[in-house]
């Protein structure tokens, strides 16, 4: 074949790349690997193989981590993990800057090495992952400088268990090893089982960079290597990137254990088409949100969203676009889509098409001869595909698109918002109010504006709903790698041991205070009550006793009053400022409860009233001076964090401090934009029955504020285990943590607790910022401009 012959059929030939660097590092080895622990490797051991998901030939054998390893590995990190976080910030961001480096200088290797190991093409490795996995060294080096002066208030978590994923593996060990070494933990890795290569590599280049022994370590195996790290009693925090399933069993593993979590779970990211975008871009941009990585990526715009005055338009220019789409090797540096990771991914891939076909989506699939050898899928579109079915509902993880239609913005978010997942979502369209309007409402970690999978390690990254929870990168990734100090300090609560009643003390009209639901008072559904015994032994009034119909109407007021959200901080500020005053006015009342109640001295009772006042205007002051942050990655854009609220929050007020407990849990999260079903002081709920009153008279929306009084533990319960919850803070015994971290798993909520440990709620420290952090979760929006 002659020139001329390239230019009548513009065919690509072939361009492979030199693998010999890569086959030589693997022959040094022998082909076989231990794992890596305390700065050097051990001796292989049975394993398995990893195989090249291009030809199905074996690169290597790796080591089957167990129980052993995984604690040789465990402490290793914890004896440098003291030594490593007393090192200054400089002296680590000095470490982390040769990390960032040696990636550099050994980018063609670790490119191949991938390529090689995982099936993505060469060009994508060498061109995202190697240069982003270096990024990711040198902006947490500058957070390592910066810690002390940053964080201050903030200690290192300690020893971090890391489980990461095949879809890219040296990225995503740069996403958690970085920021957590930068910040002074220690780390046990566990790569995935099909893809361990580039982290071992990555290892060995550690040690040569002069990273201290113990603090990094990997540990190779599959899925029981995995548990063993996440259930290991020495670990401090696990960081996992996967699929739900196995996000919801750390969950439950690690639940009432006080380890931190981070979770980057899986998703079905929506991508909406206006009909005044710029479909050449937007076809472009849907190449890069499903079929980049062979569309095995967490945030991948699989489901498609086009308005229908321009659908067909938009799909025909799609069809033809995929037919031009390469498949091949992926040393081929002329390929588009390499293989997908194995033939058990590619027949799940297959059968969820062959399902949405079979009712009724229409098929489209580019014609593209697929290579004889290797785990190859070609492009594929599913038009017409109801909302319900399981293709437009469940992650495929495969180069799918499923595409529907939409008549107006309303429906598009609609739409959108329908799953259960939120990691990301990408909105096409030339009229910037438009596109914003909609990333407000789209229920998501990350929202990209006329552009796709775009990321940087200076902006936060992860999920909302069931996507998980935590953020990784930027400045609020870091605080995924750090403890307010003022927790850890805490003494463990002593059990409270009620008086025994002697009998009433009513000097006036008998009362039962009520619950408060949907801004009314309402009689418990059981219809029973419960005594509040006061510290001498007499019953100073008595409270209903809710239950789980109560809770659930409680939770349906509280998601009706939806707009709370929407309204301005100023709005949210000048209410909470309004309860202050009104609460002060009644100071002498409350005092009085809190004495009868209690039998705390008057001046005690009267400071904690006061304490009161001071938190509501605290967070009235707060309410429209918590705000965002504009990043500037290396882009023609921004990238805008909004910390938006969680939704409908459940609060088991602590036991002690009834009345300054329930106001400094509650107010942070109404000022950020929550609404609330909060249980009171178990042994002393009259401080917040009375407090309703308050609220009634203080413009709180109806459904804002409601009050369960009741047993702690039961209600607990089914707040956990409630789906229209969000997120559920619990604070009283060690048992009542584990309760809420094992049945919130149903939809993830975002739990906050204190793990038994009786926090000083009259301190200072224990308001502002890090509740405000945990009353929301940051939606980042990515805004290109220019042409």
């Amino acid at each position: 074949m002659n020139v001329a012959s390239y230019f009548n059929t513009m065919d690509y030939a072939p361009s492979m790349e030199d693998d010999s660097g890569a086959r030589a590092w693997l022959a040094r080895h022998g082909g076989r690997f231990g794992h890596f622990i305390g700065g050097k490797f051990t001796a292989p051991s049975e394993g398995f193989e990893t195989r090249e998901p291009a030809s199905g030939k074996v690169l290597a054998v790796v080591s089957q981590g167990l129980e052993g390893d995984v604690n040789q590995a465990v402490a290793a990190a914890r004896k440098a993990q003291k030594g490593w976080a007393v090192l200054s910030g400089h002296e680590r961001a000095l470490k982390l800057y040769a990390l960032a480096r040696i990636i550099q200088r050994n980018a063609r290797l670790l490119a191949v090495l991938e390529a090689l190991d995982n099936g993505k093409p060469v060009r994508e490795t060498r061109d995202i992952d190697i240069p982003l996995a270096a990024r990711h060294f040198y902006h947490h080096a500058g957070w390592a400088q910066l810690q002390e002066s940053q964080f201050p208030d903030h200690d290192p978590v300690g020893v971090i268990g890391q489980v990461i994923p095949w879809n890219f593996p040296l990225l995503m060990l740069a996403w958690k090893v970085a920021p957590a070494l930068a910040l002074g933990n220690t780390v046990v890795l566990k790569p995935a089982e099909a893809t361990p290569l580039t982290a071992l590599l990555f290892a060995e280049l550690a040690q040569a960079a002069g990273l201290p022994e113990g603090v990094l370590n990997v540990v190779t195996g599959d899925g029981e290597t995995g548990a063993l790290v996440t259930k290991h009693e020495d670990i401090d925090k696990v960081a996992f990137t996967g699929s739900t399933e196995v996000g919801r069993k750390i969950r439950e593993a690690t639940a009432g254990s006080g380890k931190s979590l981070m979770l980057e779970l899986g998703g079905k990211s929506p991508c909406v088409v206006f009909e005044d975008a710029d479909l050449d871009a937007a076809v472009e941009g849907v190449v890069d949100a499903i079929w980049f990585n062979q569309g095995q990526v967490c945030c991948a715009g699989s489901r498609l969203l086009v308005h229908e005055a321009v659908a067909e338009d938009f799909h025909a220019r799609l069809a033809v676009r995929m037919q031009t789409l390469r498949l091949g090797s992926s040393l081929d540096k002329t390929i588009d889509m390499g293989p997908v990771i194995d033939a058990g991914q590619r027949a799940r891939i297959a059968s969820m098409v062959d399902c949405a076909v079979a009712s009724g989506a229409e098929l489209v699939q580019a014609k593209i001869v697929t290579p004889e050898t290797g785990t190859f899928y070609p492009p594929t579109l599913l038009c017409n595909v109801p909302a319900t079915a399981e293709a437009a509902t469940e992650e495929i993880f495969g180069p799918v698109a499923v595409s529907m239609t939409f008549r107006t913005p309303g429906e598009a978010a609609q739409l959108a918002n329908h799953s259960r997942y939120g990691l990301a979502a990408s909105i096409w369209s030339e009229n910037i109010n438009q596109a914003l309007e909609l990333a407000a409402k789209v229920e998501a970690g990350i929202v990209w504006v006329n552009c796709t999978n775009v990321m940087d390690a200076g902006v936060g990254f992860g999920g909302v709903k069931e996507s998980g929870f935590g953020r990784e990168g930027g400045r609020e990734g870091c605080y995924d790698y750090l403890k307010p100090r003022l927790f850890a300090k805490a003494p463990e609560r002593k059990p409270f041991v009620p008086a025994k009643a002697k009998g009433f003390t009513f000097d006036q009209v008998d009362r039962t205070a009520k619950l408060f639901i949907g801004g009314k008072q309402a009689r418990p559904d059981g219809n029973y009550s419960r005594a509040v015994v006061g510290a001498s032994g007499e019953v100073v009034g008595e409270v209903g006793e809710g239950n789980r119909k109560d809770i659930r109407n409680a939770v349906e007021a509280a998601r009706g009053a939806a707009s709370w959200g929407a309204k301005t901080q100023h709005n949210r500020a000048q209410i909470l400022y309004y309860l202050g005053e009104n609460l002060s006015v009644r100071a002498s009342e409350f005092a009085d409860r809190l004495r009868a109640m209690t039998g705390v001295k008057a001046d005690k009772a009267k400071a904690e009233v006061a304490a009161s006042v001071s938190r509501l205007f605290s967070y009235g002051a707060w309410a429209d001076k918590f705000e965002g942050a504009v990043h500037m990655p290396p882009m023609r854009g921004l990238a805008i964090a909004v910390p938006e609220p969680l939704g409908v929050v459940g609060v088991v007020c602590p036991p002690e401090l009834p009345l300054l407990g329930f106001v400094s849990t509650v107010a942070p999260l109404i000022a950020a934009g929550n609404r609330v079903v909060a249980v009171p002081s178990e042994p002393f709920p009259l401080s917040a029955t009375d407090f309703y009153q308050v609220v009634e008279t203080s413009d709180v929306p109806a459904g804002v504020l409601n009050i369960v009084t009741g047993e702690a533990g039961s209600l607990c319960k089914e707040l956990a285990k409630h789906n229209d919850v969000d997120g559920l803070w619990a604070f009283g015994s060690g048992d009542l943590s584990e309760v809420v971290e094992r049945l919130s798993t149903g939809n993830l909520k975002r739990t906050f607790t204190d793990y038994g440990r009786a926090w000083d709620w009259s301190a200072a420290v224990f308001e502002g910022e890090e509740f405000l952090r945990r009353a929301t979760q940051v939606k980042t929006i990515w805004v290109p401009y220019g042409e």
